[in-house]
């Protein structure tokens, strides 16, 4: 246990943060979370532990506000976990990207360094890498070794995130690291990434409220895990003597066409009846295949993934099933 330790996670209203928040809070910490100001809210991933967790006001593109944050609640723990996180919407927003994703992580890293300094404190600090950087694969699997080919502006903003950690980590003898973390899907994933619009797809088909589904690219393969799974590595991560990098994943590769079939299959349905391909969907330049080797952090970690693929589709489709039946 955990008795007396205090975490920031930035992102805290998103898929990881709310997770990672559950996780802590089972383990004891005092956990904050920086959100962002916004006219409505949207804290619905966090409802059950509103009352647990205690919510900053802050943005990764305003300095102050993450110097305040480290002020106020002098942490023992940082998880970067916020960003503009959807590939898609890079190319739209890349400038606007590059400035979360990207030099955001700079700013908390100096918010950080100072709160180590004025406080007097070892502050611990994780940042969300991840598999995107990889890109343009150099080999497969990738594990930490593998040479970097990001082909989006996000992989890109992230690549940037990931490297100015290894360098405060060096130049500032800081306990900072990377997850280099592959695709992790959950019921709590945003309708806008493919894993969850598939599986919101397929059950509004099965009730009735939708007759087909428009997909992209459904020849991409990834490796896809539990969101669930993967904050508890993120969590061991910080817990060492030694600050080191991993990757993080399944070791398993999958399609996209793989996972609709396995959607609709949960719902006795037949994908190839309800789904349509538009170009209008597609990247300017896409990653085909990726897949993680994640041998060191299983090794020295002891960490293993507990949900796989098929559980997993099946866990969001029932999911979603049942949300909208609820709401109808």
């Amino acid at each position: 246990m955990a008795k007396g330790k205090t975490a920031l996670i930035t992102g805290i209203t998103g898929q990881d943060g709310s997770y990672l928040a559950e996780l802590l809070l089972s383990k004891g910490y005092k956990v904050y979370g920086l959100s962002r100001r916004l006219s409505i809210p949207n804290l619905s991933r966090i409802s059950s532990i509103l009352g647990k967790v205690e919510l900053i006001d802050g943005d990764l593109t305003d300095q102050a506000s993450l110097n305040r944050a480290i002020e106020v609640t002098q942490p023992d723990e940082v998880y970067n976990l916020a960003a503009q996180s959807f590939v898609a919407t890079s190319w739209k927003q890349a400038e606007l990207t590059g400035n979360v994703t990207g030099l955001g992580v700079t700013r908390i890293l100096e918010a950080v360094k100072r709160g180590i300094k004025d406080y007097k404190k070892d502050i611990r600090f994780y940042q969300a890498s991840s598999s995107e950087m990889f890109g343009k694969v150099k080999e497969s699997p990738q594990n930490e070794n593998t040479p970097f080919y990001p082909r989006s502006p996000y992989g890109v903003a992230k690549l940037y995130g990931h490297w100015i950690t290894v360098n405060y980590r060096e130049s500032y003898n800081m306990f900072a690291v990377s997850g280099i973390l592959f695709n992790h899907e959950s019921p709590r994933r945003g309708i806008e990434f493919v894993t969850r619009k598939v599986s919101d797809g397929v059950a509004r088909i099965h009730l009735g409220l939708a007759k087909e589904l428009v997909l992209g690219n459904m020849d991409a393969k990834r490796d896809w895990g539990f969101a669930g799974d993967y904050v508890k590595a993120m969590w061991m991560m910080l817990q060492q003597e030694k600050p080191e990098d991993y990757v993080v994943g399944t070791g398993e590769t999958h399609s996209v066409k793989e996972f609709v079939d396995e959607a609709f299959k949960v719902a006795g349905l037949k994908w190839e009846d309800y789904v349509k391909q538009d170009p209008a969907f597609m990247r300017p330049a896409d990653v085909d295949v990726l897949c993680a080797d994640y041998t060191k952090i299983k090794t020295k970690l002891g960490w293993k993934p507990t949900i796989r693929f098929k559980e997993l589709a099946k866990m969001m489709v029932e999911h979603d099933i049942k949300e909208l039946e609820h709401s109808k």
